[in-house]
């Protein structure tokens, strides 16, 4: 988002200085590229899943991706999107698609690891917007937050108890691959 589209229709109600105004569409930027990836993970798991529950699963949190999508899509204008959005669509479908060959464990796991990252990522932005005295994206953030943990703990409900090695080890390189995404996301 430009500082003047934020500076009109954001800050107007806060007490946003320049710099919090420029953080704030780095971090939209990034969450608008997340949005674009979990979008992707969902059309992934869609493409490659036969079992009847995955795709379910899938479909109600491709629905929520989307509608999260078009939330942040209102805030940030095109010009101030990631100039990287077709890697990020590639990297969200093979996030999705590859643990889907492997079946719906292999799924639930990479959807822990996901929102794990990703309740991280949001709850830092909202404490820093608060502790600006932003309301308004705030709110949206949070409702965000409030799908996403729901997304980790129900795909922590379905996967078992102990992953073992392999899991821990996908899920520390999908977080890696999350944060890193991130960095470049709030750059480019």
């Amino acid at each position: 988002m430009s500082i003047t589209d934020i500076d009109t229709d954001i800050a107007l109600s806060s007490a946003l200085s320049n710099d919090d105004l420029r953080w704030l569409v780095a971090e939209l930027r990034s969450d608008h590229a997340g949005e674009t990836g979990a979008v992707a993970i969902y059309q992934g798991i869609l493409r490659v899943t036969r079992h009847d529950d995955l795709r379910e699963f899938a479909q109600r949190h491709l629905e929520t991706e989307k509608s999260h999508l078009t939330k942040i899509s209102e805030l940030l204008p095109v010009v101030d999107q990631s100039r990287l959005l077709p890697i990020w669509k590639v990297a969200g479908y093979l996030t999705g698609a590859i643990p889907a060959c492997f079946g719906p464990v292999a799924v639930f796991i990479t959807i822990d690891a996901v929102e794990t990252f990703v309740e991280s990522h949001y709850r830092s932005q909202i404490q820093r917007l608060a502790d600006c005295g932003e309301h308004e994206v705030r709110a949206l953030l949070s409702s965000c937050l409030e799908d996403e943990v729901e997304h980790r703990n129900e795909a922590r409900h379905l996967s078992p108890y102990e992953i073992g090695l392999a899991g821990r080890c996908w899920q520390w390189l999908v977080g890696a691959g999350s944060e890193f995404a991130v960095d470049l996301a709030r750059k480019f």
